[in-house]
Protein backbone atom coordinates (compact mmCIF):
# COMPACT_ATOMS: atom_id res chain seq x y z
CA UNK A 1 0.00 0.00 0.00
CA UNK A 2 1.64 3.34 -1.51
CA UNK A 3 1.92 6.50 1.18
CA UNK A 4 0.44 9.47 0.13
CA UNK A 5 1.17 12.80 1.56
CA UNK A 6 -2.03 14.69 2.91
CA UNK A 7 -1.12 17.85 1.29
CA UNK A 8 -1.11 16.80 -2.01
CA UNK A 9 -4.48 15.16 -1.51
CA UNK A 10 -5.91 18.78 -0.04
CA UNK A 11 -4.30 20.40 -3.50
CA UNK A 12 -6.26 17.50 -5.39
CA UNK A 13 -9.73 18.33 -4.10
CA UNK A 14 -9.19 14.32 -3.24
CA UNK A 15 -10.15 14.80 0.08
CA UNK A 16 -13.20 16.08 1.65
CA UNK A 17 -13.35 19.00 4.02
CA UNK A 18 -16.68 18.53 6.28
CA UNK A 19 -17.75 22.42 7.60
CA UNK A 20 -19.02 23.32 10.94
CA UNK A 21 -22.70 23.53 11.22
CA UNK A 22 -23.67 26.96 10.56
CA UNK A 23 -25.21 28.56 14.11
CA UNK A 24 -29.10 29.01 13.65
CA UNK A 25 -29.31 32.81 14.14
CA UNK A 26 -33.73 33.04 14.30
CA UNK A 27 -33.73 32.91 17.97
CA UNK A 28 -34.55 35.84 20.23
CA UNK A 29 -31.46 36.64 22.52
CA UNK A 30 -32.39 35.46 26.22
CA UNK A 31 -30.47 38.31 27.81
CA UNK A 32 -28.40 35.43 29.57
CA UNK A 33 -24.84 35.25 27.47
CA UNK A 34 -24.60 31.20 29.36
CA UNK A 35 -28.05 30.52 27.79
CA UNK A 36 -27.69 32.21 24.14
CA UNK A 37 -24.59 30.22 23.57
CA UNK A 38 -25.94 26.82 24.51
CA UNK A 39 -29.24 26.78 22.46
CA UNK A 40 -28.75 26.42 18.83
CA UNK A 41 -30.38 29.47 17.47
CA UNK A 42 -29.01 31.85 19.99
CA UNK A 43 -32.04 32.72 21.79
CA UNK A 44 -35.38 31.68 22.72
CA UNK A 45 -36.73 30.01 19.29
CA UNK A 46 -38.95 31.73 16.65
CA UNK A 47 -42.52 30.63 16.37
CA UNK A 48 -41.94 27.52 18.51
CA UNK A 49 -43.31 26.16 21.97
CA UNK A 50 -40.69 26.63 24.87
CA UNK A 51 -41.48 24.93 28.28
CA UNK A 52 -39.81 26.29 31.44
CA UNK A 53 -40.38 23.46 33.94
CA UNK A 54 -39.92 24.79 37.88
CA UNK A 55 -39.32 22.58 40.77
CA UNK A 56 -41.39 25.26 42.55
CA UNK A 57 -42.47 29.19 42.01
CA UNK A 58 -40.91 32.01 42.97
CA UNK A 59 -37.07 30.75 41.86
CA UNK A 60 -36.36 33.48 39.27
CA UNK A 61 -38.82 31.67 36.46
CA UNK A 62 -39.90 35.01 35.44
CA UNK A 63 -36.69 36.75 35.61
CA UNK A 64 -35.53 33.95 32.96
CA UNK A 65 -37.70 35.92 30.23
CA UNK A 66 -37.63 39.39 31.94
CA UNK A 67 -34.89 40.23 29.35
CA UNK A 68 -36.33 39.45 26.06
CA UNK A 69 -40.16 40.36 27.06
CA UNK A 70 -38.43 43.94 27.70
CA UNK A 71 -37.13 43.81 24.23
CA UNK A 72 -40.19 43.10 22.83
CA UNK A 73 -42.35 45.11 24.39
CA UNK A 74 -39.44 48.43 23.78
CA UNK A 75 -40.85 47.62 20.12
CA UNK A 76 -44.06 47.52 20.66
CA UNK A 77 -44.87 43.72 20.22
CA UNK A 78 -47.44 42.52 22.71
CA UNK A 79 -47.02 39.76 25.31
CA UNK A 80 -49.81 38.43 26.94
CA UNK A 81 -49.55 36.43 29.92
CA UNK A 82 -52.44 33.69 30.16
CA UNK A 83 -53.50 32.54 33.83
CA UNK A 84 -50.41 33.75 35.46
CA UNK A 85 -50.93 32.23 39.04
CA UNK A 86 -50.09 35.10 40.47
CA UNK A 87 -51.41 39.32 39.79
CA UNK A 88 -48.02 40.47 38.08
CA UNK A 89 -46.16 43.33 40.46
CA UNK A 90 -46.07 46.19 37.85
CA UNK A 91 -43.18 48.35 39.82
CA UNK A 92 -41.53 45.11 39.71
CA UNK A 93 -42.00 44.31 35.76
CA UNK A 94 -41.35 47.84 35.34
CA UNK A 95 -38.19 47.99 36.54
CA UNK A 96 -37.00 45.05 34.56
CA UNK A 97 -37.70 47.37 31.48
CA UNK A 98 -41.11 46.04 30.38
CA UNK A 99 -43.20 48.72 28.74
CA UNK A 100 -46.98 47.89 30.25
CA UNK A 101 -48.27 49.27 27.28
CA UNK A 102 -47.72 46.52 25.63
CA UNK A 103 -48.68 43.49 28.40
CA UNK A 104 -51.73 41.94 28.63
CA UNK A 105 -53.57 39.26 30.99
CA UNK A 106 -55.72 37.45 30.61
CA UNK A 107 -58.07 35.66 32.99
CA UNK A 108 -59.56 32.04 33.06
CA UNK A 109 -58.66 28.72 34.10
CA UNK A 110 -58.91 24.97 32.88
CA UNK A 111 -59.65 24.59 29.13
CA UNK A 112 -60.56 28.34 28.86
CA UNK A 113 -56.87 28.61 29.36
CA UNK A 114 -55.60 27.03 27.15
CA UNK A 115 -57.92 27.62 24.28
CA UNK A 116 -57.07 31.51 25.17
CA UNK A 117 -53.57 30.84 24.90
CA UNK A 118 -54.43 29.01 21.26
CA UNK A 119 -56.29 31.80 19.85
CA UNK A 120 -53.56 34.46 20.98
CA UNK A 121 -50.64 32.25 19.62
CA UNK A 122 -52.56 31.41 15.92
CA UNK A 123 -53.62 35.49 15.87
CA UNK A 124 -50.34 36.62 14.86
CA UNK A 125 -50.63 39.96 16.43
CA UNK A 126 -48.14 38.42 19.88
CA UNK A 127 -44.53 39.10 20.32
CA UNK A 128 -44.38 36.41 23.02
CA UNK A 129 -47.41 34.30 24.96
CA UNK A 130 -46.82 33.12 28.70
CA UNK A 131 -49.05 30.56 30.21
CA UNK A 132 -49.39 28.64 33.01
CA UNK A 133 -51.38 25.48 31.75
CA UNK A 134 -52.39 23.33 34.99
CA UNK A 135 -53.42 19.78 33.62
CA UNK A 136 -51.99 19.41 29.51
CA UNK A 137 -51.40 16.49 28.32
CA UNK A 138 -48.97 15.61 24.58
CA UNK A 139 -52.57 16.75 22.75
CA UNK A 140 -53.08 20.12 24.00
CA UNK A 141 -49.21 21.00 23.99
CA UNK A 142 -49.36 19.94 20.63
CA UNK A 143 -52.05 22.06 19.48
CA UNK A 144 -50.10 25.03 21.23
CA UNK A 145 -47.21 24.16 19.11
CA UNK A 146 -48.95 24.35 16.05
CA UNK A 147 -50.72 27.44 16.86
CA UNK A 148 -47.08 28.76 17.83
CA UNK A 149 -45.56 27.86 14.37
CA UNK A 150 -49.03 29.16 12.97
CA UNK A 151 -48.82 32.80 14.21
CA UNK A 152 -45.06 32.85 14.14
CA UNK A 153 -45.27 33.60 17.76
CA UNK A 154 -43.41 32.70 20.69
CA UNK A 155 -44.89 30.37 23.20
CA UNK A 156 -43.65 29.90 26.15
CA UNK A 157 -45.56 27.51 29.23
CA UNK A 158 -44.52 27.32 32.91
CA UNK A 159 -45.37 23.48 33.88
CA UNK A 160 -44.30 21.03 37.27
CA UNK A 161 -40.46 19.92 36.66
CA UNK A 162 -42.02 16.84 37.17
CA UNK A 163 -43.54 17.07 33.53
CA UNK A 164 -39.92 16.32 32.70
CA UNK A 165 -40.42 12.18 32.90
CA UNK A 166 -42.63 13.13 30.08
CA UNK A 167 -42.46 13.53 26.08
CA UNK A 168 -43.19 16.63 24.75
CA UNK A 169 -43.68 18.37 21.60
CA UNK A 170 -42.12 21.57 22.43
CA UNK A 171 -38.86 22.82 20.68
CA UNK A 172 -37.39 23.64 23.62
CA UNK A 173 -37.74 22.27 27.53
CA UNK A 174 -36.02 24.24 30.26
CA UNK A 175 -35.54 22.92 33.86
CA UNK A 176 -34.95 25.27 36.89
CA UNK A 177 -34.14 23.93 39.88
CA UNK A 178 -34.54 25.23 43.42
CA UNK A 179 -31.86 23.54 45.23
CA UNK A 180 -29.24 24.41 43.94
CA UNK A 181 -30.46 27.39 42.07
CA UNK A 182 -29.66 26.34 38.92
CA UNK A 183 -31.45 25.93 35.10
CA UNK A 184 -30.74 22.76 32.79
CA UNK A 185 -31.41 22.45 29.20
CA UNK A 186 -33.17 19.66 29.08
CA UNK A 187 -33.95 19.42 25.10
CA UNK A 188 -33.55 22.12 22.03
CA UNK A 189 -34.25 21.29 18.97
CA UNK A 190 -31.76 22.12 16.18
CA UNK A 191 -28.76 20.61 17.19
CA UNK A 192 -26.91 18.88 20.16
CA UNK A 193 -27.42 21.09 23.41
CA UNK A 194 -24.54 21.12 26.71
CA UNK A 195 -26.82 19.61 29.94
CA UNK A 196 -24.60 20.92 32.04
CA UNK A 197 -26.54 23.18 34.72
CA UNK A 198 -26.06 26.97 34.64
CA UNK A 199 -25.74 28.07 38.42
CA UNK A 200 -28.56 31.14 39.22
CA UNK A 201 -25.60 33.80 39.02
CA UNK A 202 -25.71 33.31 35.63
CA UNK A 203 -29.36 34.57 34.98
CA UNK A 204 -30.61 36.14 37.68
Amino acid sequence: MGVVALDSLLDQRRVWKGQPAARLSSGLSTGHTQLDERLPSGGWPEAALSEILIEAEGIGELQLLWPALARLTTAAERVVLVAPPYVPYPQRWMAAGIDLRHLALIEASGKEALWAAEQCLRSGSCGAVLCWPKQADDRALRRLQVAAETGQTRAFAYRPLKEALNPSPAALRIAVDARPAQLRVLKSRGGFVDPAAIPVSAWH
